[in-house]
């Protein structure tokens, strides 16, 4: 699959759905490059590779770290750099680190949480040559200050609000946007109020593509899983079934068989 640019992720409104994936290492990214037109190195590797309870400790260099394995692996697919919780404070820290993103690594975008509050920091960026993703609607690194994970878009203030957030984004350069934990009504009407593809994630049917944590999809991650989530495969028990045939095998002296010895 050719890899994707900037132009032809814009181009993809109203004319294909977009599948974004995440991804944190080479090994995963290889086994998803056919499918996933985008890959997202998202700084949920925090939970689902370091066992912490939200994003929040994520570093930039630990980002950074991860999307040059993501690059690695799949080097025809166009990859953002999830920027972490306190890197973008500011726009002078926000460029700083940006610029540090595309020096250290070959990510072609950023991806950056927040709506009106963002804009000017946004315009800053894609003004200085880098590539915006946004991201609004329920924001993993606002969990503690929103006491929790909370579906956005339920009321008409709310969704107007959404609307709001979105179009800053837009019109401050963002290429495309995440809508994370949306009602679904909302997501079809701000999909609706922008030009730039909005990819969902527990945000419905009614956008212009999807984006999953590969290993909530592969059904890897057990501790818990979300509403907006479907397992392709039961990923734990198949790797854990391996596993202990692979102990059995050991201990009986099944394997190394002969064709496995030199």
């Amino acid at each position: 699959m050719k890899k994707m640019t900037i132009s032809s992720i814009k181009k993809a409104k109203d004319e294909r759905l977009l599948t974004m994936i995440t991804a944190y290492d080479a090994l995963f990214a290889k086994l998803l490059e056919d499918s996933a037109d985008i890959i997202l190195v998202g700084d949920s590797l925090n939970m689902s590779f370091n066992g912490k309870a939200d994003t929040l400790s994520t570093s930039l260099e630990q980002m950074i770290y991860h999307t040059n394995a993501v690059c690695n692996g799949a080097k025809d697919t166009f990859v953002i750099c999830d920027m972490p919780f306190g890197t973008y404070n500011n726009e002078k820290q926000a460029l700083k680190n940006a610029i540090k993103v595309y020096q250290e690594s070959p990510a072609d975008a950023i991806k950056i949480e927040g709506g009106k509050d963002k804009e000017k920091l946004v315009k800053f960026l894609t003004d200085n040559g880098i590539a915006v993703c946004g991201h609004i609607g329920l924001l993993p690194q606002s969990v503690r200050a929103e006491g929790g994970y909370k579906v956005r878009g339920k009321t008409p203030h709310d969704i107007e609000e959404l609307i709001k957030d979105a179009q800053a984004i837009e019109n401050a350069g963002a290429f495309c946007i995440v809508v994370e934990g949306v009602k679904a009504e909302a997501a079809d009407l701000i999909t609706k109020a922008v030009k730039v593809p909005v990819i969902g994630i527990g945000a419905g049917s009614g956008v212009d593509g999807q984006v999953l944590v590969f290993s909530d999809m592969l059904g890897l991650f057990e501790e818990f899983t979300p509403k907006f989530v479907k397992k392709y495969i039961d990923g734990a028990s198949i790797v854990k079934d391996a596993v202990a045939t692979y102990k059995n095998e050991v201990e009986s002296k099944i394997f190394p068989a002969k064709e496995h010895t030199y």
